[in-house]
């Protein structure tokens, strides 16, 4: 990638996708390393050596050629011990860089960040629906302003730009009061495709819900588990999957799509309602209004937005509600044992929402099924953006399975 100005990576080409082979891919032991160190944070290399099972020597060599590529770097010696003192070695910020596009019902959000997942730079762009040319045309003019502020070194250290963004948007017209005749457009369209003719670097696509797990499983605590559901709360609600360690999509790319769950109606003989209905911003924002309040701020920051107490406890009741009954039948099917629940949501919101759902899911009728541990996601209202910005960076520099062997 040239390092002299950003419109050397802005392109113009119509070749399609680039940067998807293997070529210059971390080795995976490089990899299993840098995965081990983003876990658990600073490690010393005898640690390493344990949990990997490979050589001290092996893993010695690993280390230097990370830290000479600027992905690791030193810390203070630990003294104390017999012999020489460990070093622990941890992820250099500015090892590498990550774009990470968020195509949302209400927003488009770019952000730029860095080997720890931090944001360095973002710029966002509220609209009453997404359109294919209007993306594009955000994103070019959003790359070409980061790229501006970039030194030359770190330009050439951008590895890749990932897109969060709602599949088969055509079939969500009349939820987001758009013309059907202008969602009609996302069926042709190949976001990825157009996207990648403006930026020469590889360029990845996830469902948003999906991504938002996945940025959870990369960015997360360390005591992530292994396996767990994953809610979450946008303008529509959504999930995602996390299977032995690994984020699981499915065939289609849309495994945890949990918003189309269906749930029991509000009265006897009611019409039959989907997760989606009850337990979305979308919903909430539809309250709001009614109760004659300007939602506008909703969708630039959910920590300023001022909202009826009642009208928001309502809201929680019957989302809760609708959560419960969906973790019970997806616990029926896979036996999570832990579900998480995060969103675009103010962190009084989510841990409000997390104890109505513990409370709904004590109610119910759990025989045969092990009840799970509902708990706060730790990523936030940034979780789309990040989790699109660890599809590149999962891709070139980590394993699927990230925890530690026993020793």
């Amino acid at each position: 990638m040239p390092k002299e100005n950003p419109s050397s990576i802005l392109g113009t080409s119509d070749t399609g996708i680039r940067g998807s082979n293997q070529a210059g891919m971390r080795a995976h032991n490089e990899r299993l390393v840098l995965s081990l160190i983003r876990r658990h944070g600073a490690t010393a290399k005898a640690d390493i050596a344990r949990a990997t099972g490979l050589s001290a020597q092996t893993v010695s060599v690993i280390m230097r050629a990370l830290e000479a590529d600027e992905l690791l770097m030193r810390g203070e010696p630990v003294r104390g011990r017999v012999g020489q003192p460990s070093i622990p070695m941890s992820l250099a910020p500015d090892g590498a860089f990550f774009f990470g596009l968020k195509v949302g019902r209400r927003s488009l959000e770019l952000v730029l960040t860095d080997f720890l997942g931090k944001v360095r730079a973002r710029v966002r762009q509220t609209h009453d629906y997404p359109m294919p040319e209007a993306t594009v045309r955000f994103t070019r003019n959003a790359l070409t302003r980061m790229l501006t502020a970039m030194t030359p070194r770190d330009r050439d250290r951008v590895a890749g730009l990932g897109i969060a963004m709602p599949f088969s948007l055509w079939d969500w017209a009349d939820n987001l009061s758009a013309p059907h005749e202008d969602m009609a457009a996302w069926r042709n369209a190949d976001l990825g495709r157009s996207i990648s003719r403006v930026i020469d670097i590889p360029v990845l696509v996830q469902n948003d819900a999906t991504a938002a797990c996945g940025a959870e499983l990369v960015f997360g605590r360390d005591e992530t588990p292994v396996d767990f559901l994953h809610f979450y709360i946008g303008y529509f609600i959504g999930g995602g999957v996390v299977l032995n360690g690994s984020l699981y999509s499915g065939p289609g790319g849309n495994a945890g799509a949990v918003g189309s769950m269906p749930v029991p109606a509000q009265e006897p003989g009611g019409r039959d309602r989907q997760l989606i209905d009850v337990a979305s911003l979308g919903g909430l924002e539809e309250r709001l209004v009614a109760a004659g309040l300007d939602t506008s701020e909703l969708w630039d920051t959910p920590e300023q937005l001022e909202m009826q107490p009642d009208v928001l406890s309502d809201w929680i009741e019957d989302a809760a509600a609708g959560i419960a009954h969906a973790i019970a039948s997806a616990v029926s099917v896979i036996d999570f044992g832990t579900v998480m629940i995060d969103g675009w949501i103010t962190q009084d919101m989510r841990r409000r929402l997390v104890e109505a759902t513990t409370t709904h899911l004590e109610k119910r009728n759990m025989a045969g099924l092990a009840t799970p541990d509902v708990r706060e996601g730790s990523i936030g209202a940034d979780a789309r953006a990040l989790g699109a910005a660890s599809l590149p960076l999962s891709e070139r520099y980590l394993v699927e399975r990230l925890a530690f062997q026993s020793a």
